[in-house]
């Protein structure tokens, strides 16, 4: 008995070939069907305009990264949040508004009807009057999804004068805003 392979030989080709004509998701830079990472920097500036630091806001595949690098304070701890509005008008920077918080939560980790999407660790400056931040907010966007961090009016990171109690609502007793980092625009 003789098969005839040749007839066949160009579907076959072309079924081998459809897996190349896919989605090419993991060649755009996407980790296991995550979005490319985004990425956006800006100071964080006193009421007198001086810079206090830098903060680079950055999408990864779980959330959002968020190190903040801050000098010329004295040693202690303080608080850090991300904020709803992208406006950081001094004195009191109130501009901000509140903290990010799409979910309706009160303030805090310790908190049981907590946490805001905004809460921060706090950052601690030492004797060298220098503090890093690095921290990670699950679920959390820059763009995309149903709350992005980036909507419209933007966001802020915002520089409190005293530690976050992580409990207090709404924010952590804190203190006043003494730095803040506008956050708009497109990241990248």
């Amino acid at each position: 008995m003789r098969v005839a392979v040749l007839p066949l030989l160009p579907s076959l080709l072309l079924l081998a070939a459809l897996p190349a004509c896919g989605p090419r998701a993991e060649s755009m830079g996407r980790t296991r069907g995550a979005p490319p990472s985004l990425s956006l920097t800006s100071d964080l500036v006193n009421a007198s305009g001086e810079v206090l630091g830098r903060a680079v806001i950055t999408q990864e595949a779980t959330g959002v990264k968020v190190i903040a690098d801050i000098t010329g304070l004295p040693a202690g701890d303080y608080a850090m949040h991300l904020h709803a509005v992208g406006k950081c008008e001094g004195p009191g920077f109130t501009s901000a508004g509140p903290h990010f918080n799409p979910a309706q939560k009160q303030h805090g980790h310790l908190n049981p009807m907590g946490e805001h999407a905004g809460d921060l660790p706090n950052v601690t400056v030492g004797s060298d009057r220098r503090g890093r931040l690095e921290a990670e907010r699950p679920g959390l966007t820059l763009k995309g999804g149903a709350t992005p961090l980036l909507d419209a009016d933007g966001a802020a990171l915002v520089l409190h004068a005293a530690a976050d109690d992580y409990r207090s609502d709404p924010a952590g007793n804190a203190g006043a805003r003494v730095a803040c980092a506008v956050l708009v625009g497109t990241p990248g």
